[in-house]
C-alpha cells in the first residue's frame, strides 16, 4: 500500500506486512550455530559423524531462499514505479550501514591479530607484563609466524598434562611451514600475490562496468561485469588451492596455534565475502542480460553490489599486508 501524501512531500511507498525479516533472522542464527559447530567438531571431534554440516547448509539454503524472495519483491516494486526518491535514498543508507557493519566485523579480527602479535604472544614468552609466564612455558620463544606453540616448547600435550597445566584442553602443534612472504626469489610461486593482482584487477573491471551502465552502454556493462565475475571465480579457485597447500603440504590447521587460527579465520571469512560478492555481481549480470534491467538513471542493485565488491577488495589489501607481508 502507499503512504498518504501531503503538501510539499512526495508519496512514500510502505510495503505490506511481511515475515521475511523473521525468516532472515532464523536463517542467520542457524548459519552461525552450524558454522560454530563445524569448527568445534573439526577441532575437538575429528572423524566423528555429526549433523553440524547439515545444520550449516540448511541455514545457508534457508537464508538464500529468503533473500531470493525478498530481493525479488523489492525489484518488482521498483520496476512497477512504486519506489520514490526518498525510498531509494533509504536503500542507499541501508547498504552503507551494512558495509559499515562489515568493516567492524573485520576490524575485530584484525584487532585480535594485533593483540596476539604485539601483546599476548610476547607475554607468553616472558616479555613485559608476562615475566612470570616463562615459568609456565619454559623454552618458548616468540616469533611470527608462530611455528612452535607454547605446548610444543615444553614437549607436547603429554608434558603439559604431567606438569599440571590447567590449559590442557587440546593438542596444539605448530605447522611445518608458513604462507608469509617467501622472499623475492620465490614470489613467482606465491599464490597470495596472484590473488592480490586478480582482486585489484577485478575492482578496476567492475568500475569500467559501472561507467558502461552510466553511459547506457549495455554491451560494455555486460562484458566488463562478466570479466569481474570470472576474476572472482578465479580468486576463489586459487584460494582453494592455497588451502589445499596449507592443510596437506604445510600442516597449517585451525588448531596449529594462533597462526593457524588467525590465518583461517581472516582468509576464510574474506573468502566467504568474495563468494557472496561474486554471486551478487553474477545476479546483476543475469538481470541485465536476461531481463534488461538497469539504466543510466536506475541501477542501484548493481551499484550496491559494486560498493560491496570494492569493500572486499580493500579488506584484502589490509589482509595481504598484515597476514602475509608484515
Amino acid at each position: 500500500m502507499a503512504g498518504q501524501s501531503s503538501a510539499g512531500h512526495e508519496t512514500y511507498y510502505v510495503p505490506e506486512k511481511s515475515s521475511l525479516a523473521i525468516n532472515a533472522t532464523i536463517g542467520l542464527i542457524t548459519i552461525v550455530y552450524g558454522a560454530s559447530s563445524v569448527i568445534n567438531d573439526a577441532t575437538y571431534r575429528p572423524g566423528e559423524e555429526t549433523n553440524s554440516s547439515f545444520i550449516l547448509f540448511a541455514g545457508l539454503a534457508y537464508m538464500a531462499a529468503t533473500l531470493w524472495v525478498w530481493f525479488g519483491t523489492a525489484i518488482r516494486e521498483n520496476r512497477q514505479g512504486m519506489n520514490s526518491a526518498q525510498l531509494k535514498h533509504s536503500y542507499v543508507i541501508g547498504m552503507q550501514w551494512f558495509i559499515f557493519s562489515e568493516v567492524m566485523f573485520f576490524a575485530a579480527f584484525f584487532g585480535a591479530l594485533f593483540y596476539i602479535r604485539n601483546l599476548s604472544g610476547p607475554w607468553l614468552a616472558g616479555e613485559g607484563a608476562g615475566a612470570m609466564n616463562s615459568l609456565l612455558w619454559p623454552g618458548f620463544e616468540y616469533s611470527w609466524p608462530l611455528m612452535d606453540t607454547p605446548q610444543d616448547a615444553i614437549g607436547g600435550v603429554q608434558a603439559q598434562a604431567a606438569a599440571g597445566h590447567l590449559a590442557n584442553n587440546g593438542e596444539f602443534t605448530g605447522p611445518g611451514k608458513h604462507l608469509s612472504f617467501p622472499g623475492f626469489a620465490n614470489m613467482s610461486h606465491w599464490l597470495p600475490l596472484y590473488n592480490t593482482i586478480i582482486l585489484l584487477t577485478s575492482s578496476f573491471t567492475c568500475h569500467i562496468a559501472h561507467i558502461g551502465i552510466k553511459e547506457n552502454n549495455r554491451k560494455k556493462f555486460n562484458l566488463w561485469l562478466a570479466i569481474t565475475v570470472a576474476l572472482g571465480v578465479i580468486f576463489l579457485y586459487l584460494q582453494y588451492m592455497e588451502y589445499h597447500e596449507a592443510l596437506f603440504e604445510y600442516g597449517i590447521k585451525l588448531n596449529s596455534g594462533v597462526y593457524g587460527t588467525t590465518f583461517f579465520m581472516l582468509t576464510g571469512f574474506h573468502g566467504f565475502h568474495v563468494a557472496m560478492g561474486t554471486f551478487m555481481l553474477l545476479v546483476q549480470l543475469v538481470r541485465s542480460k536476461a531481463k534488461g534491467h538497469f539504466s543510466a538513471s536506475d541501477q542501484f542493485g548493481f551499484e550496491a553490489s559494486s560498493w560491496y565488491w570494492h569493500f572486499v577488495d580493500v579488506v584484502w589489501v589490509f589482509l595481504f599486508l598484515f597476514v602475509y607481508i608484515l
